[in-house]
């Protein structure tokens, strides 16, 4: 990989903090993505999608209060939120996600999503396998092949390449705060069995064993004079100290594209339209919030980033700062005062994610583009003595939008409490055959092979939900 430190930066949100940008992707140059759309439908070549954004909620959010209410249920259960109407008749979701109501035609919520283990980690969010190595604070699962499984961008990456000249087919925009990390367990767009030519662009990185270009910020990227300035500097570095050998062709693909200048524009939301960062609640204040700070950007950058040209863009949302609830900062995992933090998060939640896809709808790439939304667990059904849901595993919910899935319905039902499904249980390795195959992958053949020579299936056997297959 390739680390590029810089110093303390401020985006359009306020956000003040050190910038890093870790490289894993190939080359540079080339069209926006409405063209490459265009170019691979007149060549008959076209994928059924041409990428995907994964939202991730680590913490566990809460699925009885956002998308499967119980105000039938006793109040220990029911808790203190009212689910509202939506779009599609019949169909209702919690009172704090009023913008995702009224777009729910072009959504599916699933209520059933069950294969969830008792962890805080969200590999299962980014691979779709619950067997993994040992990993801070998360337990070996025996199952995971020599190498780890990949992530759903690795696997684009190895099986696709990059769509576009000097943007990395995966990136992750997770935040760098010192317990993001710790809080995901595992790296959203990590390579696994696949190996390190394919991890993901982590736009945010402190990994400092990498080699790195000091002095080179994101704000300086595109600045091709100055950058190739410090490139030149590197190279007369590592020819002294006799490294060049040490490069691999992954470094090399790593420099073409730092380069090139359309990553770093795509990262810089200076040049997005202040009516846009509006729709994102961008140019708002946020004084409830600590240091009027929000995360909100994220989703503006899923958004540009996958319009660049990338395949796979994931992003970690939560109040800001994200980091360990016990030190009191911010994620999903609420064992106390859950409806007071529910109260907070899901109008920021419902606030990004549906001008994300209503931005990607008038941009005519919806229906190219796939989107999940997802923790690692659900939350109890019965709230606790602190306010608070505590870890579920057996049942989760989930939001689907976009990428020519069929949409404006509910997947799955939970009993009577919201315990467990009481119908069409969905395992996330099913939502991962359904992305797979919008991708134009198909799971039921495609292998690839471990580091032990072994070959792999992406998915087992799982396969593709029909009720999201195109109509």
């Amino acid at each position: 990989m390739l680390t590029i430190p810089g110093p303390a930066s401020r985006f359009c949100d306020g956000i003040s903090r050190r910038s890093w940008m870790q490289i894993g992707g190939l080359a540079m140059g080339g069209l926006a993505l409405p063209d490459i759309l265009r170019a691979e439908a007149a060549s008959g070549t076209r994928h059924r999608a041409g990428g995907i954004i994964m939202v991730l909620l680590p913490g566990g959010p809460p699925h009885l209060d956002m998308y499967d209410l119980k105000p039938e249920a006793p109040a220990e259960i029911r808790g203190e939120f009212q689910p509202i109407h939506t779009r599609v008749p019949g169909v209702e979701i919690c009172e704090h996600l009023p913008r995702l109501a009224g777009i729910a035609d072009k959504l599916t919520f699933i209520r059933s999503l069950c294969g969830f283990r008792n962890d805080h980690n969200t590999h299962w969010c980014s691979t779709g396998w619950e067997s993994h190595p040992p990993m801070p604070a998360s337990p070996v699962v025996a199952g995971y092949p020599p190498g780890d499984w990949p992530s759903l961008g690795a696997v684009l990456s190895k099986k696709f390449g990059a769509k576009v000249p000097g943007v990395p087919p995966a990136v992750d925009l997770t935040p760098v705060y010192p317990d993001a990390r710790f809080i995901m367990r595992t790296p959203a767009t990590q390579p696994g069995y696949l190996g390190p030519a394919h991890a993901g662009f982590e736009t945010e990185a402190v990994d400092r064993r990498n080699i790195v270009l000091n002095g080179v910020s994101l704000s300086r990227l595109a600045d091709r004079r100055n950058l190739m300035s410090r490139f030149d500097q590197f190279r007369r570095q590592i020819d002294q100290q006799s490294l060049s050998d040490g490069i691999d062709e992954f470094h090399r693909q790593a420099i073409e594209v730092i380069t090139s200048p359309r990553l770093a524009e795509a990262l810089d939301l200076s040049r997005e339209e202040k009516s846009i960062r509006s729709r994102y609640g961008l140019t708002q204040e946020y004084p409830q919030e600590r240091e009027g700070k929000v995360l909100l950007d994220q989703f503006l950058l899923a958004r540009r980033v996958i319009e660049a040209g990338a395949r796979c863009v994931t992003l970690a949302f939560s109040r800001w700062p994200f980091g360990r609830m016990s030190v009191g900062d911010y994620n999903w995992d609420w064992h106390r005062n859950n409806f007071g933090e529910a109260r907070a998060a899901l109008p920021l939640f419902d606030l990004g994610m549906s001008a994300m896809i209503a931005d990607l709808e008038q941009r005519g790439l919806l229906d190219d583009i796939a989107v999940v939304a997802w923790g690692e667990f659900g939350r109890s059904p019965k709230i606790n003595q602190s306010a608070g849901r505590d870890h579920w595993p057996r049942v989760a919910g989930a939001l689907l939008a976009g990428g020519g899935m069929r949409c404006g319905q509910v997947l799955g039902e939970t009993t009577r409490w919201g315990e467990e499904p009481l119908n069409r249980p969905i395992h996330f390795r099913d939502v991962f055959a359904t992305l797979y195959e919008r991708l134009g992958i198909d799971v039921a053949t495609t292998q690839f092979t471990d580091l032990a020579g072994r070959p792999q299936y992406l998915v087992g056997d799982h396969r593709p939900l029909p009720e999201l297959a195109a109509g």
